[in-house]
């Protein structure tokens, strides 16, 4: 009877160890507290199969990771780089674009989102500012696709290397 007990105690000191090894991987992760319910890191793919569209702006992504937490989801992006001082603007609007991918194909809202790099993460709020910052962003961004003239925005040859455009674009490094 003594080895039961014996038994018993050891199980909940492993089960409390893993426990614990678990949260603190979850906080090195980023990830805020909650459900995972989407991975597009290969792993386990809950609510959402394919990636998010929405027909009226005719825009398509895939956030990282998707939590759920007190009925909200959260988008989060996973960036590889080191943290810079503030997030860079086109992350935000990354980010925003997921927001918006959220709200309107999942019906809801997300209050912010993160934005994750190799040793900081950022929560951005998905503000109505922010929200009408995205959509002016698209919008000048159809009209240039409409008129023309996109000039190419950088020198970095590595960004062209990997540009899903660099097979039409005139203007490749």
């Amino acid at each position: 009877m003594k080895w039961l007990f014996l038994i018993a105690v050891l199980l909940a000191i492993a089960a409390i160890i893993i426990l614990m090894r678990a949260n603190r991987q979850r906080a090195e992760s980023g990830l805020p507290a909650g459900r995972i319910v989407y991975d597009d890191s290969g792993g386990n793919k809950r609510i959402i199969e394919r990636p998010l569209f929405e027909p009226t702006l005719g825009i398509t992504g895939k956030p990282d990771y998707l939590v759920e937490q007190k009925g909200t989801l959260i988008p989060v992006e996973v960036k590889s780089t080191a943290a810079p001082s503030q997030p860079y603007d086109n992350h935000i609007m990354q980010l925003a674009a997921y927001c918006y991918l959220v709200e309107k194909t999942l019906f809801r809202r997300p209050a912010y989102g993160i934005i994750r790099y190799r040793n900081r993460s950022f929560a951005i709020d998905y503000t109505t500012e922010l929200e009408n910052e995205f959509l002016d962003l698209v919008a000048e961004i159809r009209q240039v696709e409409k008129e023309g003239g996109a000039e190419r925005s950088h020198n970095i040859p590595a960004r062209c290397l990997g540009c899903g455009y660099r097979g039409i674009c005139d203007q490749h490094l």
